[in-house]
């Protein structure tokens, strides 16, 4: 990758980081009595109660995760074997890895699927990641999510939005 892809890839990413924070930093009580606050606190108590039984459920989960649970790669190849075309199949096939798909908020999404393709953006893996990463996006959805695929050496060979 060039340097300034690099660059311009760090202004994208930044631009966004950006946008979010302020975003998000609107949201707060101002004080005058702004858009439906007593809506927000009964949201946030709602959130609370829902949030602690969640974090109960995943606290009691994680003693036994490998026992029980499927991996990300597991659960998106088992998802692809029974709804994706044949060609997504035999892509899928060389996944090996996936990290972030498990954790969304819908403000900065990230996905990373790992495969054993070599050569990078040019290699053998440049058509099967496509298809990889769009059927990742109709796997997982979200407002503002970003999947990347990388080869065996760690290089980026695709992305795509889900």
């Amino acid at each position: 990758m060039g340097m300034k892809t690099k660059v311009a890839l760090g202004a994208v990413v930044g631009i966004v980081v950006i946008g979010a924070v302020s975003a998000n930093s609107g949201s707060g009580n101002d004080g005058n009595g702004g858009n439906g606050g007593g809506t927000s606190a009964a949201a946030d108590k709602d959130a609370g109660g829902s949030a602690g039984k969640a974090d109960d459920a995943a606290k009691s989960d994680s003693g036994d995760k490998g026992a029980s649970k499927a991996s990300q790669a597991e659960q998106f190849k088992a998802f692809v074997a029974k709804n994706g075309t044949p060609k997504e199949k035999d892509a899928v096939a060389h996944v090996v890895k996936i990290q972030g798909a498990d954790q969304q908020n819908d403000i900065l999404d990230s996905a990373d699927v790992y495969t054993d393709f070599t050569g990078g953006l040019m290699g053998e893996g440049s058509g099967p990641s496509k298809l990889i990463a769009s059927a990742f996006a109709d796997w997982k959805d979200s407002k503002n999510g970003l999947v990347t695929v990388y080869d065996a050496d760690g290089e980026i060979i695709t992305n795509g939005n889900f």
